[in-house]
């Protein structure tokens, strides 16, 4: 189950491809003006979108050693935050196909946070190596933002918190293709990440990982 888990994580982040886009798709163009103009601009734009995942990596962790403490402490704990998970995975789902925007109201739940983590950015700017960036995105990947609020639901579901690590690390390896392309320029991709039928057919695709995952707790209570 864990690698159904895990390839599920990497369709949850590749399906919010458009979400990052146009949540950190202006950032990750904008940064590029920090980068010193004789240096290649992949070496940074890899150090930042690493540094995104090391944050969601780091969160995961966290999560998920969270979500192990109350399973040891409440043996039925776990089945309830995969059911919270699966909930979350479907509300996603809705979110990507414009069926649904519910989402969008947990992201003003991390604001308050936010507001305090956002100064360290600018402290990296203007890039003198590619550490910068990579500290840069570490910052940013902390971002309120209702697409990692439910891999973070997902993670602490987990059972551990390695497995939490593995899951948002999975997840941010999803969201590379559509920010990458967006930092180098490649807006060839856009089109695609956002016809009606590429967002339809990965809502479909969460809905079902979403079943599969609460399956298993159907069977078990019959």
């Amino acid at each position: 189950m864990i690698e159904i888990g895990l390839f599920s994580a990497f369709l949850m982040g590749l399906a919010g491809g458009v979400h990052c886009v146009g949540m950190c798709g202006g950032i990750a163009s904008a940064f590029t003006f920090a980068i010193p103009k004789q240096a290649s601009p992949s070496f940074y734009i890899l150090a930042y979108n690493v540094g995104r995942v090391l944050s969601y990596s780091l969160a995961g962790a966290l999560s998920g050693y969270l979500g192990a403490i109350a399973s040891n402490a409440i043996h039925t704990t776990i089945p309830i935050l995969t059911i919270i998970s699966a909930v979350f995975l479907i509300l996603l789902a809705l979110y990507i196909s414009d069926w649904y925007k519910g989402l969008s109201y947990f992201e003003k739940l991390g604001s308050h946070l936010w507001r305090y983590l956002q100064p360290l950015s600018k402290k990296m700017l203007p890039f003198k190596h590619p550490g910068y960036a990579l500290g840069y995105g570490m910052v940013w990947g902390w971002l309120p933002c209702g697409l990692v609020y439910t891999a973070l639901t997902w993670s602490m579901a987990s059972g551990s918190a390695l497995n939490g690590a593995a899951f948002m690390m999975m997840f941010g390896a999803g969201t590379f293709p559509a920010l990458i392309a967006m930092s180098l320029g490649a807006n060839f991709i856009l089109p695609f990440l956002q016809h009606s039928l590429t967002r339809k057919t990965l809502a479909f695709g969460l809905i079902i990982s979403a079943f599969v995952l609460i399956l298993p707790i159907i069977q078990g209570i019959k």
